[in-house]
């Protein structure tokens, strides 16, 4: 236990997320059994479009609240979120110098419908940790507990109103930046799209 990183699945997570995971060799135990949290990465991804920081939500079905178990989390269609936030991408990104390097990789989540939050989550999640080249041995809590001590626990670390745990405000080069200054801590796609295979330099750092 003492050798695991438990972690929540986030959508498009951001770049704290994937900075706790390359600082340590710990491997990686996904949280199934929490009571599904609002207001959070759960359900949320922040970029850095033409009019500034903006947040893509994902909108889940009536009835999931603090009573759901996240593996149980059905997401909503009853928006087109998918479009939206495909077009939301696409003009945040295009000009960006690898955009188009990573387009296919990732329209496959907004053409093809997922049942569960959590699923969705995990694919994107191990496309990313392929695309960074983080190799890390994947599990799954079997039921919720509140303290596995001594792991490194992240389930409620990592929170839009929370400051990251590790230094993520170096700089590194955005669309936007010219117009809206650095944005520290968007979503690991604002750094790879930008930065492509040097994004892991930046992790490193």
């Amino acid at each position: 236990m003492d050798n695991q990183l438990i972690l929540p699945v986030f959508y498009l997570p951001p770049i704290a997320y994937f900075s706790a995971i390359f600082k340590t060799e710990k491997s990686i135990l996904l949280e199934r059994y929490e009571h599904f949290p609002k207001q959070t990465y759960r359900t949320r991804t922040s970029i850095c479009s033409a009019n500034g920081k903006l947040d893509l939500i994902l909108p889940v079905q009536k009835g999931s609240n603090g009573h759901t178990q996240m593996k149980d989390v059905k997401i909503s269609y009853e928006a087109d979120w998918q479009r939206l936030h495909w077009m939301g991408l696409q003009t945040a990104y295009r000009s960006s110098a690898y955009f188009e390097y990573y387009e296919d990789d990732f329209s496959v989540f907004y053409n093809k419908r997922y049942d569960y939050l959590f699923d969705y989550h995990e694919a994107q999640l191990n496309l990313l940790l392929t695309l960074l080249k983080i190799n890390r041995e994947i599990g799954y809590t079997e039921s919720y507990r509140e303290d596995y001590a001594p792991a490194v626990d992240l389930r409620q670390t990592i929170h839009p109103k929370k400051t990251p745990l590790h230094n993520i405000t170096q700089p590194y080069y955005q669309v936007f930046e010219g117009k809206f200054g650095f944005i520290a801590n968007l979503s690991i796609v604002d750094l790879l799209f930008n930065h492509g295979p040097q994004s892991t330099d930046y992790l490193i750092d």
